[in-house]
């Protein structure tokens, strides 16, 4: 495992160690999961983009698809 050293704001260091008192867990616990959290986020961003960015995905029409669903039994 790698070590990484980081300098953050005095506040948010006081936040970072009362979620780790209220945790029961480390701070390079609760940094290890809040890196984990933000990448996993940024993946499903990434992956948003790339379909928004699709010039083969149709755009669709919402009054076109509502009349669509709506005109449905």
């Amino acid at each position: 495992m790698s070590q990484i050293t980081a300098r953050i704001p005095d506040n948010l260091l006081a936040e970072l160690d009362a979620a780790a008192s209220s945790l029961r867990r480390s701070r390079a616990d609760v940094i290890r999961q809040a890196v984990e959290y933000y990448l996993d986020d940024y993946e499903d961003l990434r992956a948003a983009v790339s379909v928004l960015r699709d010039p083969a995905d149709p755009v669709l029409d919402w009054k076109s698809v509502r009349r669509e669903l709506l005109d449905q039994d």
